[in-house]
């Protein structure tokens, strides 16, 4: 008995430790979203002259060949530096979508987790906004996208826009439509947020030349001299 004991004493002290966890996350994503929620206009100013494609949510399907993605990613190098923008690269680890967007929120990728919990919220709270856009049964389709790591995709795009009041545009690398927009939408959008979009491969974040973030030096271990 008193090894049972022992057993469940650890466990809700571990229960009780990953809870505050994700509170002290939720409450510094929401100090650092009040920090950065006005609208970066320097980006759109670049892309003033663009006419946007209107947004279709949908999953991934189609992944490009090694040429393809090759060629898209140079067109996408190309209008990085047409309109003199900057990406800030984050990890390909199949959470690129919902690091780009942290970084553009919250100025740091590493709130990822936490933006993915908030959209797979909005999609599951949100049903009938986005069911007809996958092509499977929805329950798994939302449980598959709360898993770390699950690639997103058109309609997380769409569901984070209505989720953040946000106006999310993806400069992309597609050959015959380099400026999509995504509007929330039953409200006004709030906020800006730019991501380039290497067209079924990966999403960065993106910046004005002139805005571009200062990389931080890591910090020195204690021990190391």
């Amino acid at each position: 008995m008193r090894n049972g004991t022992e057993s469940v004493g650890a466990s809700s002290s571990s229960s009780l430790s990953s809870q505050q966890d994700t509170e002290d996350d939720r409450m510094i994503a929401l100090v650092l979203s009040e920090e950065y929620a006005n609208l970066d206009g320097a980006v759109a100013r670049r892309l003033s002259n663009l006419a946007p494609v209107p947004h279709v949510p949908k999953i991934n399907s189609y992944i490009p060949n090694m040429n393809d993605a090759s060629l898209d990613h140079q067109r996408l190098l190309q209008r990085l530096n047409v309109y003199s923008l900057y990406e800030v690269k984050v990890s390909g680890d199949g959470n690129c979508q919902f690091r780009a967007l942290s970084d553009q929120m919250y100025k740091s990728p590493e709130y990822h987790k936490h933006v993915r919990k908030e959209v797979v919220k909005q999609l599951k709270d949100c049903r009938s906004m986005y069911e007809g856009y996958v092509p499977m049964k929805y329950k798994r389709y939302y449980k598959n996208m709360a898993k770390v790591g699950e690639w997103g995709d058109h309609v997380t795009l769409q569901a984070a826009a209505d989720k953040y009041a946000a106006k999310i545009c993806l400069l992309t690398s597609f050959r015959d439509t380099c400026f999509i927009e995504i509007m929330p939408q039953h409200q006004a959008p709030k906020r800006e947020l730019w991501l380039s979009f290497w067209s079924e491969v990966h999403y960065n974040s993106l910046y004005d030349i002139r805005d571009a973030p200062v990389p931080k030096k890591p910090r020195k271990k204690h021990w190391l001299f």
